[in-house]
């Protein structure tokens, strides 16, 4: 699969998203978010695993990357941590509890979706210095 977002929205620029797609509902809701924006033409999804397990060509591609975007659903920060142990610094990093959802508490809904897709919107939409400084 090509990591170039193809719509309009983003110009044709690199975009690559990698999610935390843990066992507990914020887990999976940060994986359905992530999903959904590839299908909105927000990015392609990545493989967090394949970055722990150190794939420099995925490294690569994502220090390379225009936007790269974290998600995690807890504070354990598993995404956030990979892309760092793969010297990859450069991303937007958005925590499901950030949003005030709660791990074991939250249902796996098209509306809590809606809403984490809509924060993600929000920061790859901003300018990427006054996102990653």
């Amino acid at each position: 699969m090509s990591n170039t977002c193809s719509s309009s929205c983003c110009g044709g620029s690199l975009r690559m998203l990698f999610s935390c797609s843990g066992a507990a509902d914020l887990g999976a809701l940060a994986d359905g978010a992530a999903r959904k924006l590839m299908v909105e033409g927000e990015g392609n999804m990545s493989c967090l695993a394949l970055v722990a397990t150190g794939s420099s060509g995925l490294a690569l591609s994502a220090r390379s990357a225009d936007r790269v975007l974290a998600l995690d659903g807890c504070g354990l920060d598993c995404a956030r941590k990979c892309l760092e142990q793969a010297e990859i610094r450069d991303f937007i990093h958005l925590r499901l509890t950030d949003l005030g959802l709660k791990k074991g508490a939250t249902p796996v809904t098209e509306e809590t979706l809606d809403l984490i897709v809509a924060k993600a919107k929000e920061l790859l939409a901003q300018e990427k210095e006054n996102v990653l400084s």
